[in-house]
C-alpha cells in the first residue's frame, strides 16, 4: 500500500500529515501529487469526498517551501466557487503548513476590503479567493497576478453552473503563461473540457472513478410523493420530510437538507424548528458572519440539521454527516452527485434520501440516467390516517363552506315570487282585511310586492289597446316619426331609440283616424 512518505513530499509536510492522523493517500491523491511535484499540469476528475483538496494543497506547499512573496504579488492562486469552500481550503493550508512560514490570504465576499488589502500589501504565498472578489481587487489596482507560479481551479463544474466561466477565462489571461495549472472537478461538461484544452498544457489526467458517480457506500432512496391538492402540496411535503427523519431515528445523527430555492431553505428551516427539530438555514443571502457561525455549529455537533442551498453547501467537508435529504430534486443531474457526496465521506457509510413530486420526474429520470443506477423507491412514511382521511374531511368542510355562498348568489338573481319572503307576506296578510281597512302600515307592506312584481305577471298583451289615452297616442305619434318607422309609415322597423310609449301604442286606432 502506498503511503505519503513514498510521494516525495517535503519532510515538514509529512510531519503535519502525521499530526493530522493520515497515513495513506486516497486514489486521487496518489495519482495527482507525483505529476504536480514534477511541475506538470494536472486534470483531476473524481467524485466528491475523495480528498481532492489535499491533492493540490500538499504539492503546493512543497513547491512553495522555497522562495519569498512580494507585496501585492501572490505566488500561488486557488479559485473556489463559494465562500465556504474557500474558507475550507484555507483551513487545510493551516493544517498542513504548521511547520512552514508560508503566508496566505482569503479573499471572499462579506468581509471588509480594508482587512484584505492589508494582507495583500504585506505579500502572500497562497491566495485563496472566489472569482468575483478577486477581480474586484484587481480592478481596484490592489493586486497583481503576474507572479503566480501555481494556479488551482477547484470544483470547476460548479464554477460553470454559477456562471463563473467568463471570469475564470479572464483570470487565466492575467496570470503568466508559464504557470502550473491544477484543475479539479467531479464532472467534465463540454464547456469545462474546452477550457482545459485551452489553458492546460499536456496535463496529466487523473481519473479515479467514472464521471458523475456516487460513492458505493452511500445508500440512495427516493419517495415518489404526490400531494392531495396543489395548494397543500408544500405543507404535506414538509410533513413527509419530518416523517422520514423520524423513521431514521437514532441512525440520523445529523443531516444536510438541500432545497433548490433560498426561500424554500428558510421555509423548511422555520418549519423544522416549529416542530422541535434543531435546524438552521444557510444560503447566499445571509450575512457571512451568520453563515460561518451556522456552519461551525454544524461541524462541531451543536446543530443537527443544516438546511442549505447548492451554493452554500457545495464541496463542504464535514466528515461525520450521516444523512443527506434532498427536499427538492436538483434541476441539474450533476448537482445530485455533489449533494449526496456530503455523506459517506472518508470511507464512512451514508444515506441519501430524496422526495420527488410529479413535476420533478423528468429531472429525476436524468439523475438515474447520469449515475447509471436505479434509485430504490420507498413508500410514504406517513400513515394512511395522516393523509387521505384528513384531506377528505378538509375537502368536505371546504366544499360545505362554499355552497351557501354560491346558493345565496343564485337566490339574488331569481325572481322575487320564488323568494320565501313573498310567500310569507301573501300567507300572513289576508286580502279582505287589507282592502277593507286599508291602513297605511299595510299599504307600506304591500308596496314592495307591487313594486317588485315580476314582469311575467303583467305581460304587454293584457293592456287593452282601445283603452289607451288619445293624448298618449298624439305624443307618441310624433316620437314615431323620429324612430325607425319614419314619416307616415305605421310599420315599426325596430325599437332602437324609441320611447317605451310605442309598446302600448294602438296602430289600428291611428290608421282609423
Amino acid at each position: 500500500m502506498t503511503k505519503f512518505s513514498n510521494l516525495n513530499l517535503d519532510p515538514k509536510v509529512l510531519k503535519a500529515i502525521v499530526d493530522a492522523g493520515y497515513e495513506s493517500p486516497t486514489p486521487i491523491q496518489e495519482g495527482a501529487i507525483p505529476p504536480a511535484l514534477e511541475g506538470r499540469d494536472v486534470l483531476g476528475i473524481a467524485q466528491t469526498g475523495t480528498g481532492k483538496t489535499a491533492s493540490f494543497t500538499l504539492p503546493m506547499i512543497t513547491l512553495l517551501a522555497k522562495g519569498r512573496a512580494r507585496a501585492r504579488m501572490p505566488r500561488s492562486l486557488v479559485l473556489c466557487p463559494t465562500r465556504e469552500l474557500a474558507a475550507q481550503v484555507a483551513e487545510n493550508f493551516d493544517t498542513y503548513t504548521k511547520y512552514h512560514k508560508l503566508t496566505k490570504a482569503l479573499l471572499i465576499g462579506g468581509v471588509s476590503f480594508k482587512e484584505q488589502d492589508k494582507l495583500i500589501d504585506k505579500g502572500v504565498d497562497v491566495l485563496i479567493a472566489t472569482p468575483g472578489r478577486l477581480l474586484d481587487h484587481v480592478e481596484r489596482g490592489k493586486l497583481l497576478l503576474t507572479g503566480v507560479q501555481v494556479m488551482v481551479v477547484d470544483e470547476a463544474d460548479r464554477m460553470l453552473d454559477m456562471g463563473f466561466i467568463p471570469d475564470i477565462e479572464r483570470i487565466f489571461g492575467l496570470t503568466p503563461f508559464t504557470r502550473q495549472t491544477l484543475f479539479f472537478s467531479a464532472t467534465m461538461a463540454p464547456e469545462i473540457e474546452r477550457i482545459t484544452n485551452t489553458f492546460l498544457s499536456n496535463p496529466a489526467r487523473v481519473e479515479v472513478a467514472r464521471q458523475a458517480t456516487a460513492s458505493e457506500n452511500i445508500e440512495q432512496v427516493v419517495m415518489m410523493f404526490k400531494g392531495s391538492r396543489k395548494d397543500r402540496e408544500a405543507t404535506e411535503k414538509r410533513k413527509a420530510l419530518r416523517a422520514m427523519i423520524d423513521n431514521e431515528g437514532d441512525k440520523c445523527t445529523n443531516a444536510i437538507i438541500f432545497c433548490n430555492r433560498k426561500m424554500d431553505v428558510d421555509t423548511v428551516s422555520k418549519s423544522l424548528k416549529k416542530y422541535g427539530y434543531d435546524a438552521a438555514p444557510i444560503h447566499g443571502d445571509l450575512d457571512q458572519s451568520q453563515r460561518t457561525k451556522t456552519l461551525d455549529g454544524f461541524r462541531e455537533g451543536n446543530l443537527r440539521f443544516l438546511v442549505a442551498s447548492d451554493v452554500a453547501a457545495r464541496g463542504l467537508d464535514v466528515p461525520s454527516v450521516s444523512h443527506v435529504f434532498n427536499f427538492d430534486v436538483p434541476s441539474h443531474a450533476e448537482d445530485y452527485v455533489h449533494r449526496i457526496g456530503r455523506t459517506g465521506r472518508a470511507g464512512r457509510d451514508g444515506k441519501a434520501m430524496m422526495i420527488c413530486v410529479p413535476r420533478d420526474e423528468k429531472n429525476f429520470d436524468a439523475i438515474e440516467k447520469l449515475i447509471q443506477k436505479q434509485i430504490t423507491r420507498i413508500d410514504n412514511p406517513l400513515k394512511p390516517a395522516d393523509t387521505p382521511a384528513e384531506v377528505s374531511a378538509d375537502d368536505a368542510k371546504f366544499m360545505s363552506e362554499d355552497k351557501p355562498k354560491r346558493s345565496r348568489t343564485r337566490l339574488r338573481n331569481k325572481p322575487k315570487d320564488d323568494a320565501p319572503k313573498a310567500e310569507v307576506v301573501q300567507a300572513d296578510a289576508p286580502v279582505v282585511d287589507v282592502q277593507a281597512d286599508a291602513p297605511k302600515v299595510d299599504a307600506k307592506v304591500e308596496a314592495p310586492k307591487q313594486k317588485h312584481a315580476p314582469r311575467e305577471q303583467a305581460p304587454r298583451e293584457q293592456a287593452p289597446r282601445e283603452n289607451a289615452p288619445r293624448e298618449n297616442n298624439n305624443r307618441n305619434r310624433s316620437n314615431r316619426g323620429r324612430g325607425g318607422g319614419g314619416g307616415g309609415n305605421n310599420n315599426v322597423v325596430g325599437l332602437g331609440d324609441h320611447l317605451p310609449g310605442f309598446i302600448a301604442m294602438s296602430f289600428e286606432e291611428r290608421s282609423a283616424n
